[in-house]
């Protein structure tokens, strides 16, 4: 299913080509759904307003218990690698570094998500690191998804788990030659929030039936230590990451 998939999704045909048309042809339709996938914020469903009305009467987003949502998954994904792939994206420091480390990632066991990680940590330091103003926290969740991008291109997909899309975390999903990864995106609000973050990311393997799963944490404390650990929890590891 999962390869079936990342073939669909990486087919060019008239459906996929009409949406990208009518996203590129209106303007505000292509503003609203980059804020509803890239902004990590649920949005909900206001009569009248003209983007989610257009949205819905193309089929690209549905109402569930008032709120919007992209209609389906293979539309999401489609949506997701549209936007990462423009020009102005791709021109970015951060999916430049991704795409020159991604051979160092794969292997035929998959990819190693820990390497990524640490060096996606690295990147970000030594481009964002040095900045006097708060780094936008949306802003974090994408440029992880930039770096990433270029690393499954062709091969892996991902989604955001639409359960977690909030504005303090965020899962993705990254399914990569058969296996499955979750990575827990994140603000840091002090350890009792980190703690509790933990406990859901547990909670999440056990419903994806893994036993390591990730936790890719945004500090925008002055003091802060970044880095990556590892933390054994039982049969469970988790691989923590704080920018």
């Amino acid at each position: 299913m999962i390869e079936a998939v990342g073939r669909l999704v990486a087919e060019d045909n008239t459906l996929f080509e009409s949406l990208e048309d009518k996203v590129n042809a209106y303007p505000d339709l292509k503003e609203f759904l980059q804020f509803l996938l890239m902004n990590g914020k649920e949005i909900s469903n206001v009569p009248g307003n003209t983007a989610i009305g257009i949205a819905k009467m193309f089929g690209f987003v549905r109402i569930e218990n008032n709120k919007v949502v992209v209609a389906n998954r293979i539309f999401e994904m489609r949506l997701y690698d549209m936007f990462l792939a423009s020009a102005e994206m791709q021109r970015s420091e951060i999916y430049t570094l991704g795409d020159r480390d991604k051979y160092r990632f794969i292997s035929e066991d998959g990819l190693n998500m820990e390497l990524i990680l640490e060096r996606f940590v690295t990147a970000f330091d030594d481009l964002y690191g040095d900045l006097s103003q708060k780094f936008p926290e949306e802003d974090g969740r994408r440029y992880f998804l930039l770096y990433l991008r270029p690393i499954i291109n062709g091969t892996g997909n991902y989604y955001i788990e639409s359960r977690t899309r909030n504005q303090e975390r965020t899962d993705v999903i990254v399914d990569y030659l058969g296996k499955q990864y979750v990575i827990e995106l994140k603000i840091w609000r002090g350890d009792s929030y980190n703690t509790r973050g933990e406990s859901q990311l547990l909670a999440y393997l056990d419903h994806y039936h893994l036993k390591k799963g990730y936790m890719l944490s945004f500090n925008f404390n002055k003091n802060k230590k970044i880095g990556v650990r590892r933390l054994q929890i039982g049969e469970k590891t988790l691989v923590e990451a704080v920018v």
